[in-house]
Order: structure tokens, then sequence, then C-alpha cells
């Protein structure tokens, strides 16, 4: 008898270490592929050159030199000046530090604020009828638009610009965190819990959050993406960070009126915009492929 009920555990534990291998042998397979390897050295450099700034800058960023204005490439100045003498390697630099503290914190505050209501609106059916309603509205605005009009009213600063990003990707957050949440909150073992009187705040934690994760994450690598794009955006048109910040989308707007002259006032932070995005991008779908059991199974 003792040898029949100690059996069931052990044959649990191995059955729980041979599906936990092959999950992770495919999420090290996937990473390991060229194009995913590739866009974390893009990643890495980026994040190396914007917090090294201050030491691969050749000059300070916001110095105005009339005398040096739209000077080609030369050994002082790598990849030449723009139209106030300031030189365009450093503004590049620092640039990437913008487009990277707006990436991480429109990612942070969507995931911690669309975590927080989205749980909320899967598991209470009163407060899923109000804040949905809320949550369709948002996204029945254009996302640069409403980003826009909140910059307009609060005025240009790094601040405003990460709220006027987060603002429209809360919603997608919302939606999916609910979606999950629907789809857990009637398992077996979470009736279970409820019927032992488990606290609600732990129920949530323990069985209801972790199921999110992984959506969530995938869903953070586009966010951030997005986030870099859109900040572009809007200092491209003016609506952004202030233009005495070094930005890739205000070095792309002041230098188009000197395309011709120099195009590289705009295909240089143009081409790392796209590249980071590119990388960004290339990561989520790693990840999405990687995390959701039914891509698994296609492999």
């Amino acid at each position: 008898m003792t040898q029949l009920s100690s059996s069931p555990p052990a044959i649990a534990v191995s059955a729980a270490t041979e599906v936990a291998a092959p999950k992770r042998s495919h999420l090290w397979a996937t990473l390991k592929t060229w194009p995913v390897m590739l866009s974390l050295i893009v990643l890495a450099a980026v994040i190396f050159v914007a917090i090294a700034a201050p030491l691969l800058a050749s000059s300070d960023p916001t110095e105005i030199n009339p005398a040096q204005r739209l000077r080609p490439i030369s050994a002082e100045h790598f990849l030449g000046t723009d139209a106030y003498g300031r030189d365009v390697f450093s503004r590049i630099l620092y640039g990437a530090r913008v487009s990277l503290v707006v990436g991480l914190g429109v990612a942070a505050f969507s995931l911690v604020v669309g975590l927080f209501i989205g749980v909320l609106a899967g598991y209470f059916r009163w407060v899923d009828a109000i804040v949905m309603r809320v949550m369709d509205g948002l996204m029945a605005i254009p996302g640069i638009l409403l980003a826009i009009a909140l910059v307009s009213i609060s005025g240009a600063s790094l601040l405003t610009v990460l709220i006027a990003i987060t603002v429209p990707e809360v919603p997608r957050v919302v939606r999916l965190v609910r979606g999950v949440i629907l789809s857990v909150r009637n398992e077996p073992y979470v009736e279970a819990a409820l019927t032992l009187g488990t606290p609600l705040p732990t129920l949530m934690l323990r069985h209801l959050v972790p199921n999110t994760m992984a959506p969530l994450i995938v869903q953070c690598t586009y966010i951030f993406a997005s986030a870099i794009l859109t900040e572009a955006i809007l200092s491209f048109l003016g609506a952004g960070v202030p233009p005495e910040i070094s930005s890739w989308g205000n070095i792309m707007a002041e230098g188009r009126a000197y395309f011709q002259l120099l195009p590289g006032l705009v295909l240089y932070p143009g081409l790392l915009l796209s590249l980071t995005v590119l990388s960004v991008n290339l990561l989520g779908d790693a990840l999405r492929d990687a995390l959701d059991p039914r891509m698994a199974k296609r492999m």
C-alpha cells in the first residue's frame, strides 16, 4: 500500500519535469536563431551608446556654433553638423537615450495600469461593463491624434510625451489581460481556491496574474517599439520633446529642409530608428513563438 500511495507523486514530478524541459529547449532554440541574435546585438549596441553617450559624444549636443553649420563628415564631426552647427553624431547618441526612456517608460506604465484594470474587468462583471466601454472609446480615437491633443494641452516635455503615448496603449493591454482572466476564472483550480476560502488578493496574485505574464511580455515588446516610433513621429511633427532635447524625430525634422545638401541629417537617425524598431519587433515575434504553446506545437 505504501508503494502505491507514493508512486503517483513521483510520476507527477517526473511528468512535470518532462513537460518543462521541452518548453525551455524550445525557448532557447527560438532565441538562438540568427535573426533574433542579430536583433539582440543591435539592441545591446543601442543601449550601450545611450548609456555611454557622455563618453562617446565628440561634443555637447546642445552647443550651437554658427561658424560650423552644415559641415560634411570630417575627423572633427563624424557625421557632420546641422543647421545650428551642432554635432550630429553627438545628437544621435543622446537621441538614443530619449527613445529608450520613452519605450521603457510607456511599456512599464502600460503594463502596470493595464494589468490592474484588466484583472478587475475580467473578474468582476460590473466592473467589466463600465471599464470596457471606456476602453472601447479610447481605442476608437487614433493613438497619434490623441497623443498630439494631450501634448498640445499640457505642453511639450518628456513626461507629457510619456503620458500621451501611454494612454492609447493602455486599452490594448486591458483587453489582453481581460481575455486571459475570462478564460481562466472558471478553471477548476480557481474554483477550488475559492472553495478553500483563499482571499481575493491572494487568488489574483497566485492564480490569475501569472497566466497573463507570457502574453504580456510579448505585448510589451510591441508597445516598446510602437512607443519609440510614436515619439519620433510626435517630435518630427513638433509635438514631441522640446527642441533643445536631442531626439531622433526632431533631428530628422530639422534636417529635412537640408536633405538635398546633407541627406545624412535625415538618413542617419532614420536608419537607427528603423533598426531599433525592427529589432524589437523581431524579438517580440520570437518570444511569441517561444511562449505560445500553439506555436510550439507547430514547430
